[in-house]
């Protein structure tokens, strides 16, 4: 339920907010909320409303503020305090988010409020089935970077399926997707265009073998272009999975394409978009 996610999170706010010299990275949190390092950032970022990384630096700059006005500590000590191992690195952030110096923000004297932030949720605009899916065995050929140019690696893909003659011998088009856009830059992204296939076909590079487990997944059912699959994903992660008392497994979200952008109209492109849980 609600109430659920609700908890998970508050622990992992506790922990910020206990610990600000702590691990605080995404796989330490993720296990604070006892939450799949999966799909952590996409549940905090879609219940919470910013990334749990700007999280960490909104608490770790507010209580700077606060020991910079009520306290006389010098900076150094205090950026050390809440996890800037280095003052020019704390100056840096501090003046970003305040728009004024350490220096000048305590000369000042002004305690600015802590901001209050609540994702806006809209109704669920999309349909959510629970279906249990067996494993799937995919031909697939990575590719790192924005997740709208994973084009270039269903291109390659399909290329090279067709160079080999195994055309006929595959399922649907599938996308594995591994990180978060909220928390990792662009060039960094991870992902796997891939195809079904079966198990007796035997897969040579640029083929890689990528296997997705079988098990119960949420499925969200979103038809149009491609372009509004992040909101789609904000409803699956922000308003489904809150409400429905259950937990994403330890395994990544993928996409399955039931139809082609080569021979269908954008408004008419299906996909499945599928969280394992456990």
């Amino acid at each position: 339920m609600a109430g659920d996610y609700e908890k998970r999170l508050r622990r992992v706010l506790d922990h910020i907010h206990d610990n600000p010299t702590g691990d605080l990275s995404l796989d330490a949190l993720a296990d604070v909320a006892a939450l799949s390092r999966f799909h952590f950032h996409r549940v905090y970022n879609a219940v919470v409303g910013e990334t749990a990384a700007n999280t960490v630096r909104r608490m770790r700059l507010h209580r700077a503020a606060v020991a910079l006005v009520q306290g006389t500590d010098p900076v150094g000590k205090i950026a050390k305090g809440v996890g800037y191992p280095n003052l020019a690195s704390f100056t840096r952030a501090f003046s970003g988010h305040y728009g004024l110096t350490p220096a000048a923000f305590r000369n000042r004297g002004e305690l600015r409020p802590f901001p209050l932030l609540l994702a806006k949720k809209g109704p669920l605009m999309f349909p959510v089935t629970i279906r249990t899916d067996p494993a799937r065995r995919l031909a697939a050929v990575p590719h790192k970077g924005p997740y709208p140019e994973i084009g270039r690696a269903f291109e390659k893909l399909g290329s090279t399926a067709a160079a080999r003659g195994l055309y006929g011998r595959f399922g649907n088009m599938v996308g594995v997707y591994y990180d978060s856009t909220a928390d990792v830059k662009a060039a960094d992204l991870r992902s796997h265009a891939g195809l079904e296939a079966p198990e007796d076909l035997p897969l040579d590079p640029p083929l890689e073998e990528v296997r997705l487990p079988a098990g119960r997944h949420a499925v969200l059912t979103f038809t149009g272009p491609y372009a509004g699959l992040p909101a789609a994903y904000d409803q699956l992660f922000g308003v489904w999975l809150p409400q429905s008392g259950e937990t994403p497994a330890d395994s990544p979200v993928f996409e399955v394409y039931l139809n082609s952008p080569m021979d269908t109209a954008p408004e008419e492109l299906v996909t499945e978009i599928c969280l394992p849980l456990r």
